[in-house]
């Protein structure tokens, strides 16, 4: 008997899924398996997925091979399609114990080829909780899936679903087993993290959940949130940026562009000045407050002046961490059908342009911390992070899972020494 093989594409959240399929499919006695968890946010994206697949079936020949993900849910049909792949299963159906049952070898009964339901009915709170997933140092712990927004360049909501909420009390009680098995840092994730509560009684808002969190796991180190819309965030949650010092100072920044014409055409919430109002009001209340953020290259209709609003963005809001996607148009959303598509080759440089304004603000950060003292959680022995998550690398060995604290001695490359 071998333990299923999993393979899993996309962001993080996808990635705590796959530790939850890992569970769930061994407690259903599954063997000799390879289960692709695949991600729909761009066309390139669908595109690495079936390459991927095909890679996985030359290497495992007899293996079942089960496709699973947001592109599964968005498209089951391309991969129904595949001669490499015998089952197709949808991102509700992935989270439930009797898919994986069915599954088993020793099920008796008909096994559905196709199980992927429509998304948009699911109503329960995000899924399956799991006691430990990243490093041993820290940890992940979904609160929130699916999103109510309909960004026109953006095919998530139709593979996750309306946003849906986990309970504080079920958040809380998760977090204080994982606090009792060691871990030093909490990270709370989601598809919209700033939506959690919207759905739950009383409609409580992200800042009321770090509140409690802090307040009644009184032993929890370091508490970190990850992606959020700056336009949605609470009076409560600022509150804790400017008063708790165990939540950290690192937010990541859904912004997009930095032009309010695109972001208008994009469908977005918040306009530029109301991105820069946050960013300044954030770090007045934290000044060692460090950002990341989302920011897309060549948007349909983009010019070289709207593309230059993006950039000064970087400086404007003081971005450290740019993830920059470089526009790829997506079947089935309003931005694929907008006549004005950026040429590739332009998508291509203003990416690298973005990234290098990034690259400028990340060797400023890492400067700016040379000679200063740091708490390093260690996440292995020789390399940990800050509290504003810039990666630190040791000469000497620390103690893996540890909050340490040192003085920066200088900087490698994009990190940090000590």
């Amino acid at each position: 008997m071998s333990a299923p093989k999993f393979t899993t594409l996309g962001c993080r959240l996808n990635a705590y899924e796959t530790e939850a399929m890992k569970e769930l499919s061994a407690q259903a006695g599954l063997d000799n398996a390879v289960i692709v968890n695949t991600c729909a946010v761009t066309a390139e994206a669908v595109r690495k997925a079936r390459q991927e697949i095909r890679r996985l079936r030359r290497e495992n020949p007899t293996a079942r091979l089960i496709v699973t993900g947001c592109a599964a849910q968005t498209e089951p049909e391309t991969f129904t399609a595949m001669a490499e792949v015998d089952a197709v299963i949808g991102n509700t159906e992935k989270m439930r114990p009797e898919t994986w049952k069915s599954m088993a070898a020793d099920f008796i009964g008909e096994t559905e080829t196709v199980q992927v339901d429509d998304i948009m009915s699911v109503t329960e709170t995000a899924g399956h909780l799991i006691d430990g997933f990243g490093t041993r140092s820290r940890a992940y712990v979904q609160v929130q899936n699916g999103c109510d927004h309909r960004c026109t360049f953006c095919i998530i909501p139709y593979g996750r679903g309306n946003s849906r909420s986990v309970p504080a009390g079920v958040v809380v009680d998760q977090i204080k087993r994982l606090v009792d098995r060691g871990y030093n840092e909490v990270v709370l994730t989601g598809v919209d993290l700033t939506s959690w509560g919207a759905d739950l009684p009383a409609e409580p808002k992200l800042g009321d959940l770090v509140m409690r969190i802090l307040r009644l796991v009184p032993d929890l180190p370091r508490l970190r949130i990850s992606s959020i819309d700056s336009i949605e965030v609470d009076e409560n949650l600022m509150q804790a940026i400017a008063t708790e010092p165990r939540l950290m100072p690192h937010l990541h920044l859904s912004l997009q562009h930095g032009d309010d014409l695109i972001l208008k055409r994009m469908k977005r919430r918040h306009l530029r000045d109301d991105a820069i109002r946050f960013a300044e009001e954030a770090r007045r209340l934290r000044p060692e407050m460090t950002f990341g953020a989302d920011i897309i290259a060549g948007f349909p209709t983009e010019t070289e002046a709207h593309f230059e609003n993006s950039l000064k963005l970087v400086d404007d809001c003081h971005l450290t961490w740019l993830h920059v996607f470089p526009y790829s148009r997506r079947e089935g959303t309003p931005a694929a059908k907008i006549p004005s598509q950026v040429n590739g080759k332009t998508i291509k440089d203003r990416a690298a342009r973005l990234r290098a304004a990034g690259d400028r603000r990340v060797a400023r950060h890492l400067a700016q911390q040379v000679g200063r003292s740091h708490r390093i959680l260690m996440e292995s022995p020789q390399m940990g992070r800050t509290e504003q998550f810039t990666e630190v690398h040791f000469d000497t060995p620390q103690p893996e899972g540890q909050i340490v604290t040192t003085t920066i001695t200088g900087t490698s490359g994009n990190v940090l020494t000590a």
